[in-house]
């Protein structure tokens, strides 16, 4: 019991990239815990095929959940292990810059993008037609946050085992080539939708920069269903959680102010009334410092 309540606890104080690899850990042990028991019955049944994005549309519209819960879903171990080292990675990078709500839909639409981008191609290119094929895993959401974080920050180096430093843009560009390439082997639909992820990755932060958040939205609605869950409390307390070490103070403080050179940007380009009431408010603020 010990060891559930300190995941429950971890869930509940961590960060969105921490409850995001916990959802993708928790999807893997229900799928084999579920195929163990239906095992055990003998009964036919795969849980995956229920979780899955099929490409026949048909199959599709009767399941029309799967362009969302594909993305936590993975078949194999080393699958499963290999999505969630490069979203540990790459959130954390993401992360440095950008506020976590940010990195929950970049996932979440950079999912969507890369379902999208594998239902049509399957759908259109006759290459595919006579395939039905089935499309899981988080990877479409991994690409879009490496994209979408080497789009910002291109010359940020990472080193990788066994070869040494390289910009962040040249690794993005290398993944992207290799599922370019990869379209015609043995994983096409795999390959299309990490092209999708990498597509909205870029997108994103490009309209990002124009002050278009595009990912804002779905954030909100899914905060409306978290409050049905949360128990209501007379006392409304507010306070501001301090940086719980040097790295997330100075992320902090390059957040803040970064959005405040993006505020004084857009006063260069098109006037101080163009800005937002809360763009003002940060603006007044930090005057005041």
């Amino acid at each position: 019991m010990d060891i559930w309540a300190d995941i429950k606890r971890t869930f509940i104080e961590g960060s969105v990239l921490t409850r995001l690899i916990y959802v993708n850990l928790g999807v893997f042990l229900v799928v084999k815990l579920t195929g163990v028991l239906f095992f055990l019955v003998n009964q036919q049944f795969s849980l995956i095929e229920w979780l899955a994005v099929p490409s026949d549309p048909d199959f599709l519209i009767r399941r029309f959940w799967t362009p969302v819960s594909y993305m936590f879903l993975h078949a194999g171990f080393l699958h499963l292990l290999f999505n969630i080292l490069g979203l540990y990675w790459f959130g954390k990078l993401f992360l440095y810059h950008f506020e976590g709500d940010k990195l929950l839909s970049v996932y979440l639409m950079g999912g969507i993008a890369g379902a999208f981008f594998y239902i049509v191609a399957f759908n259109v290119f006759p290459a595919f037609s006579p395939v039905n094929a089935v499309l899981l895993g988080a990877s479409a959401s991994v690409f879009a946050i490496l994209v979408a974080v080497a789009v910002y920050d291109p010359l940020r180096e990472i080193h990788l085992f066994f070869i040494g430093r390289f910009p962040l843009k040249y690794v993005a560009a290398f993944y992207v080539l290799l599922s370019i390439i990869g379209i015609s082997t043995s994983n096409p639909g795999g390959n299309l939708a990490h092209l999708g992820g990498a597509a909205w990755g870029w997108f994103y932060i490009v309209q990002l920069g124009k002050g278009n958040d595009y990912g804002a939205a779905i954030v909100k609605w899914l905060d409306k269903i978290a409050e049905w869950f949360k128990p209501k409390s007379r006392l409304n307390v507010t306070f501001k959680q301090p940086p719980r070490d040097d790295y997330e103070y100075n992320r902090q403080q390059n957040m803040r102010q970064e959005e405040i050179n993006r505020i004084l940007d857009k006063i260069a380009e098109s006037g101080y009334d163009s800005l937002t009431k809360k763009e003002k408010e940060m603006l007044f603020k930090q005057g005041k410092k």
